[in-house]
């Protein structure tokens, strides 16, 4: 019997590809104990013990950024975090752990190297984070989500994704995705979105456009996200919603897409072949832009500046666009050839080969 220990949280970008990996662990062996490291605070609080899983927890322990108080405190307690997790692993018999980025994974990292049980990673961005660029020069194996990622012995394996996006067939669920959303199956669809939490530029740029997008003879599924700032606009072949809880269906019906480009956006966008203008979130460390540069490059998409998505810029560059099926063909055939469906195996390929290394058993040869 295995015995893993999966390390990451804090936000959706680590905690959604850590529980498809998770899954499909448990599906390729139920009699593996698949645990998860993360913190009380972050969203993997939530989601991991509502999908089955038990959590771990240790303390959050950011790496200071500035000389304070914090700073002075950080040595001790970074040691003592090491330490609790270097505890679970010889009190659980774990065989491997598969760090997915984040505060814990950095002493996940550590523990396990510490107890000489393999590490592997994987990360989603195209920017590495500092957890997962030091954990990566003594891994045993580390995935990327997108190809050219600076890490040290880095193999393309993809964006582990949720069953229904990896298996989803988009024309055969056209019809359903259309009677779900109140949309006409016939005409095509763009797909607006800026996450969850939503993005003040794109839905007040796409609501202020809503006349001049619907008139080209497309129809709009615009998910504002939470506290948005828009209402809707009240015309006909736009659909509003705040959250869209079948994600699936919005993308079995999209012919175009408009969003972010967070990394897990990026590669089912890409995954699936839809033509996506991108843009990207401004704050932060860039790394949304580096996210859409592979399937940019490849012609699968277009990157905007948040500062020029406005109404002028939808009229000049999307609406063309959208009227030209033969460019919008040749973007959804690029857009796949730079993703993959199949990551959630990939990346379950590479822990089984870092176990078969080491002696152990893994997933696929249980």
């Amino acid at each position: 019997m295995t015995t893993y220990l999966l390390a990451g949280g804090g936000t959706a970008g680590h905690v959604n590809p850590l529980l498809a990996v998770a899954d499909r662990l448990r599906e390729h062996d139920p009699e593996a104990v698949v645990l998860v490291l993360g913190t009380a605070e972050g969203l993997e609080s939530r989601l991991v013990p509502a999908r089955g899983y038990e959590l771990l927890t240790i303390e959050k322990v950011p790496f200071p950024r500035r000389p304070n108080g914090a700073a002075l405190r950080f040595p001790a307690r970074f040691r003592r975090s090491i330490a609790d997790v270097r505890e679970m692993i010889a009190d659980r018999g774990v065989d491997v752990v598969v760090g997915f980025g984040g505060y814990v994974s950095t002493p996940a990292y550590l523990a396990a190297r510490g107890a000489g049980i393999p590490v592997v990673i994987h990360e989603a961005n195209a920017r590495p984070g500092l957890a997962n660029r030091l954990g990566a020069r003594f891994a045993a194996g580390v995935g990327v989500a997108f190809a050219g990622t600076p890490l040290p012995h880095a193999e393309f394996v993809g964006m582990p994704l949720r069953r229904e996006i990896e298996t989803l067939d988009r024309a055969a669920r056209r019809e359903e995705a259309a009677a779900f959303f109140g949309l006409d199956p016939e005409r095509p669809v763009l797909l607006v979105t800026g996450g969850s939490l939503g993005a003040r530029r794109i839905n007040r740029t796409t609501v202020d456009s809503a006349d001049v997008l619907t008139t080209s003879g497309w129809q709009v599924l615009h998910v504002t996200g939470a506290k948005s700032e828009v209402e809707d606009p009240g015309i006909a072949d736009y659909r509003m919603v705040e959250y869209a809880d079948r994600m699936d269906l919005a993308l079995a019906i999209a012919d175009a897409a408009v969003s972010r480009a967070g990394a897990a956006t990026v590669s089912e966008l890409s995954a699936l072949g839809i033509p996506a203008l991108y843009v990207p979130y401004p704050v932060g460390n860039g790394e949304q832009r580096f996210n859409a540069a592979g399937v940019v490059e490849a012609g699968g998409g277009v990157l905007v500046d948040d500062a020029d998505f406005l109404p002028g810029r939808v009229a000049s560059e999307l609406v063309p666009l959208l009227a030209d099926r033969d460019r919008l063909g040749r973007m959804a055939r690029a857009a796949a050839s730079v993703g993959a469906l199949d990551g959630t195996d990939r990346m379950i390929a590479l822990v089984d080969g870092a176990l078969h290394r080491d002696g152990g058993v893994g997933a696929a040869g249980a």
